[in-house]
């Protein structure tokens, strides 16, 4: 009797209500899994894939909340395989979430220092923002994406005092987009986009600058042969044998996490935020940073620059955060 109730009592603990329940969390976690284990190994493969992969990859660090989880579940129905596959997971996340790019400090003596600031308006519907912000920060440089003729007007009766030099290629929609300066501009070729993205040559006191505006198409689903291509064309530009100091600035609907963004710092250029350490502050969607978002909105530099500070401002109207950098141009090699 007393055999047969220990046998009794024991049976619900390996019963098979608690085997199903240890299969159905492993599926779980297999599914988990299973899209994560596709973005990162396109992380891997230094490729941005196909659609739904490239709108993954903007959000990588984000991945380690279902690698986590199902970590947690592989764990709880003793699945050790699936407890191998969740550290591996989460060991390249981790490798893969440090910052990208190198850092190299200018060397020679400083020459002039100057401010920028770049944001994406929106349709225009962050101009009056922006122009309130402007006057409080008080940048040299203003790179402004989404530009339409309204913010164009704005810009010109609002600014156009304090910034009497600019490149415009004003556009409806989101297509627009004006480069504003207290400093002489002189034109330059931009680059072919399906937005506008010009550029310029500013005398900033005596020392030539190249300005160029970043505004590549975002990776939408079918579209992003597209944005890869854009992308691709700032690359190329980039690595072309720049002997002026080079600034591109802008939103470029890219993370250090897409191959198609990498491939532009690794033609030399810096990104502002890396080197005052704010590489994974988000800009983007500016309704949820910066507890949740990415960072699309870079300023680049060649390595003529250093950088005294970087910052981040939230307008009303946009989904995008403005970036403000405080850059010194060191005299060249």
């Amino acid at each position: 009797m007393d055999t047969a109730a220990a046998q009794w009592t024991a049976r619900p603990e390996g019963g098979p209500a608690r085997r199903g329940g240890r299969r159905f969390g492993a599926w779980v976690a297999g599914l988990l899994f299973l899209p994560v284990s596709v973005v990162v190994g396109c992380r891997v493969a230094d490729s941005d894939g196909v659609t739904p992969v490239p709108q993954f990859l903007a959000f990588l660090p984000w991945l380690l909340v279902p690698a986590g989880f199902g970590l947690l579940l592989a764990l709880l129905a003793r699945w050790w395989f699936g407890v191998v596959w969740a550290l591996a997971l989460l060991g390249a996340l981790a490798w893969f979430i440090e910052p990208y790019g190198r850092t190299t400090r200018a060397g020679g003596p400083p020459l002039v220092s100057f401010r920028v600031l770049t944001s994406n308006v929106e349709f225009g519907q962050a101009t009056d923002a922006l122009v309130a912000d402007v006057r409080r920060a008080k940048p040299d440089i203003v790179f402004v994406q989404e530009c339409e003729f309204t913010c164009d007007d704005t810009l010109k009766k609002a600014l156009g005092g304090d910034y009497p030099h600019r490149a415009a290629q004003v556009a409806g929609g989101s297509k627009g987009s004006v480069v504003l300066s207290r400093f002489p501009l002189d034109p330059a070729e931009g680059v072919d986009g399906a937005m506008a993205m010009p550029g310029a040559v500013a005398d900033i006191r005596g020392h030539a600058v190249r300005l160029q505006l970043a505004h590549p198409m975002p990776p939408l689903p079918g579209r992003t042969d597209l944005w890869r291509r854009e992308l691709g064309e700032l690359r190329d530009f980039a690595a072309e044998d720049h002997r002026t100091p080079l600034v591109v600035a802008g939103d470029f609907n890219a993370s250090q996490d897409h191959a198609a963004f990498r491939r532009i710092l690794d033609t030399g250029l810096q990104d502002a935020a890396r080197l005052d350490g704010h590489d994974r502050t988000p800009t983007w969607p500016a309704r949820t940073t910066p507890a949740f978002g990415v960072q699309i909105d870079h300023v680049l530099l060649s390595d003529d620059f250093s950088v005294r500070a970087v910052r981040f401002l939230d307008l009303t109207d946009t989904d995008h955060r403005a970036v403000v950098a405080d850059l010194t141009l060191h005299q060249g090699r």
